[in-house]
């Protein structure tokens, strides 16, 4: 029986912490992905409250000017959950729940205020192919200090977060596209932590905002699949902000230039609560 070709591993800095994190605090809150994935973000690099606050979803909500959908929509949630709204602090609300949600550059200024500019947010617009995500990957594997990738997708273009192992395989060693169908359909934000790479292409693993997704809100995808995410051509735009120390900033900006990466904000279709007003 032949063996299997080896597969290379790698976990990005300060994503053991921030898994164990994760674990804690599924499921988000409705509406709340971005700010899920932003607190995970700020206390994995040890930034963990603020004038005595946790920095927990609700605060990075609040500093990212979250908005959150009046009514309850379980169409859009995945399948087996029904959604959460314990919200600890208040919250605007908005009666369309296709507007609702986290804005990039809320987040951008979440990140930065909350950690009094220890940290930076860098956001990045594309383009997007599996050679500007990985390159983009290098850059943070390459750090020492934590850093975490927040993306922005379309859920679309995903495989199912419940692959087989031999789906998994087949993609490693051969570049099988023969994944399990998306579970759902929206524009999400998830955290990137670690990559798996074969001969076949490179599976990429993804802290997901509820349990039901993987293995307690843990699954891999191709690398093609979520770069066609990120690029989000089919509906409002996506991307990856890029959450590192302050003092590496620099390094990942001329890296990120160097792939051709645009730094900027994108539209993703959340509305701002001054559009509210």
């Amino acid at each position: 029986m032949p063996s299997l070709p080896p597969l290379d591993i790698t976990i990005l800095p300060g994503a053991r912490a921030l898994l164990s994190l994760h674990a804690g605090d599924l499921p988000q809150r409705d509406d709340l992905c971005g700010a899920f994935c932003a607190s995970l973000a700020l206390r994995a690099a040890g930034v963990t409250e603020r004038d005595g606050e946790p920095l927990d979803q609700d605060a990075v909500a609040v500093a990212a000017g979250s908005i959150v959908s009046r009514h309850v929509d379980r169409s859009i949630l995945p399948h087996g959950e029904g959604g959460r709204r314990d919200y600890r602090l208040a919250l605007p609300f908005v009666e369309d729940a296709s507007v609702s949600g986290t804005t990039a550059g809320g987040l951008v200024t979440a990140v930065q205020e909350l950690s009094q500019l220890r940290l930076a947010a860098l956001p990045y617009g594309g383009p997007w192919t599996p050679e500007t995500l990985g390159g983009l990957f290098d850059l943070g594997a390459a750090l020492e200090r934590p850093v975490t990738l927040v993306a922005n997708v379309a859920t679309r273009h995903l495989w199912g977060s419940r692959a087989t192992a031999g789906q998994l395989l087949d993609y490693l060693i051969d570049g099988s596209d023969a994944g399990p169908p998306p579970d759902w359909d929206v524009g999400h934000f998830a955290c990137v932590t670690g990559r798996v790479h074969g001969p076949g292409g490179s599976l990429y693993a993804l802290a997901d905002t509820y349990p039901s997704l993987g293995s307690g809100g843990v699954h891999l995808q191709p690398q093609e699949r979520l770069a066609a995410g990120l690029e989000r051509r089919d509906m409002p735009a996506g991307g990856m902000i890029v959450v590192v120390s302050a003092e590496d900033a620099q390094a990942v900006r001329s890296g990120a230039a160097a792939l051709g990466l645009q730094e900027g904000i994108w539209d993703n279709g959340t509305v701002t609560q001054e559009t509210l007003r």
